[in-house]
């Protein structure tokens, strides 16, 4: 540092070409019990995910998955990273969710799911985030605010 350059010559000589910075390298995080954890979050909905080996039973709040999501958009929702890694019945699948709505709920699940997917299996990390699965939606519902009577409607307009 305290040296002085006289040229450009020796410009080249004293900086060092710097090393190009690896890719981080993902690792397996597994719990005491084999079991992979990630957290998903939508709108309100926070969904806490387990997943490790099993015959592919999806339990959630403690319920089926067929009980708990009646409706079949929102199961085809929380199961898109199962379909899309081709792990269909590979794994089991416990979660506790809360807040928010189903539609909320199920966002959730399936980037939890997602997340907990990379955490099971790194080398899947590429494929579900190149469909979006790892990135949090962060749409919430737009504030209220004063003199509107919800977020952008105004109240009625009467000339009398």
């Amino acid at each position: 540092m305290a040296e002085t350059l006289q040229s450009l010559s020796d410009l080249g000589q004293a900086v060092a070409p710097q090393a190009a910075p690896e890719a981080p390298v993902h690792e397996q995080k597994l719990d005491k019990l084999g079991r992979a954890y990630a957290t998903g979050k939508r709108k309100d909905a926070i969904a806490r995910v387990w997943i490790k080996p099993g015959a592919g039973k999806i339990v959630v709040n403690d319920r089926e998955l067929d009980v708990y999501f009646a409706r079949p958009v929102l199961r085809m929702i929380l199961q898109q990273p199962l379909v899309l890694t081709e792990r269909v019945g590979q794994y089991d699948v416990m979660v506790n969710v809360t807040g928010g709505g189903l539609s909320g709920q199920a966002g959730a699940v399936r980037h939890g799911l997602a997340k907990a997917l990379t955490y099971y299996e790194p080398e899947l990390r590429s494929v579900l985030k190149k469909q979006g699965f790892l990135t949090r939606d962060s749409r919430v519902v737009e504030r209220k605010k004063y003199g509107r009577a919800k977020a952008r409607r105004s109240f009625q307009f009467s000339k009398r």
